[in-house]
């Protein structure tokens, strides 16, 4: 005879398990996804932290000696940051409005969540800030319906290609990267901060960009609950969205982007019936439904489609 799971009844025992619901199933294998990738980035910045002070400890002491200290383990090499392809750029800030009209909500997995915080602003217009790095696969994941969605309300210039890390969960995912993009938009201001590359140095991963004071300050003071699920707090990419929405982790699986290049990424976009676009468009809708609250429903072209009023209200009502 069968041992019973702790934790069920034997009234269950003997009716058979419950059956578990499409829903019930898809949220348990996003809070476990969550899950995981806020105990890496936690795990990450703890050895990190820890490594950097052994380092500091060796260097003082080479010094008192006499001794040269050269540096670190060893570096795995890795495919850094370059320029998208002209072709890349095009399929991804070109979606068809039809083709996301289409595919609505698609499959994203988990929405923005509306926050009560100051307004974030820059240069007299709402500001949307990104904290990422591009080792991180998850960053790889959020990258493209970012851009999809920003693409909407301005212009992108020099958009960078990479891959998160090739040791890391979901390794080598092609993605796009924020180092050294520009964005401009009469509505919207954007900062993407990609924190390191994906290219090894010891323990971690080379610096890129500096993290502002100021935007260190809303990471730790939004990526953590009440603002973010227990589940996602610390993870990264953080996205503030004009200080009323975040976005902690990412939006569906890097999974789904397994052993696609960007060019198979890009082009599947088009495609409402692709399983990319239904995850990467749908998420791209959902950012856009909370960018048109930050530009008071503008442009009309884009905020009045029936998907993103749609989304909005979903949004709200699982504040």
């Amino acid at each position: 005879m069968a041992s019973r799971s702790p934790g069920t009844s034997r009234g269950e025992q003997a009716r058979g398990p419950r059956a578990v619901s499409v829903p019930e199933r898809r949220q348990a294998r996003v809070a476990a996804m969550r899950a995981e990738q806020a105990r890496r980035e936690r795990q990450r910045r703890a050895l990190w932290v820890s490594v950097t002070a052994v380092a500091v400890v060796v260097v003082v002491v080479g010094v008192l000696v006499g001794v040269k200290v050269s540096g670190g383990g060893k570096s795995t090499t890795a495919a850094p940051s370059g320029p998208a392809s002209a072709a890349v750029v095009h399929a991804v800030t070109g979606v068809p409005a039809a083709t996301l009209t289409t595919v609505g909500a698609g499959k994203v997995q988990t929405l923005p969540k509306p926050i009560s915080a100051p307004a974030l602003t820059a240069d007299g217009k709402p500001r949307v800030l990104y904290i990422g790095a591009e080792y991180c696969p998850y960053c790889a994941a959020e990258r493209w319906p970012m851009v999809v969605a920003l693409s909407r309300f301005g212009t992108w210039a020099h958009l960078g290609a990479t891959s998160s890390s090739s040791s890391d969960v979901y390794p080598s995912t092609a993605t796009l990267s924020f180092h050294g993009a520009t964005y401009t938009s009469d509505l919207l201001s954007f900062a993407g901060i990609e924190q390191t590359t994906n290219v090894r140095s010891g323990s971690g991963y080379t610096p890129l960009d500096t993290v502002s004071a100021a935007d260190q300050q809303l990471l730790a003071t939004y990526d953590v609950p009440p603002y973010v699920g227990s589940d996602s707090a610390g993870a990264i990419p953080f996205v503030d969205i004009g200080g009323r929405y975040v976005i902690s982790g990412a939006s569906y699986s890097p999974q789904l982007l397994a052993g696609k290049t960007h060019g198979q990424i890009a082009a599947a976009l088009t495609d409402p019936a692709s399983p990319v676009a239904q995850a990467i468009d749908g998420t791209a809708n959902a950012i856009t439904a909370t960018l048109c609250d930050l530009t008071s429903q503008k442009p009309a072209a884009v905020c009045a489609s029936p998907a993103i009023s749609t989304l909005r209200g979903t949004i709200h009502a699982d504040r």
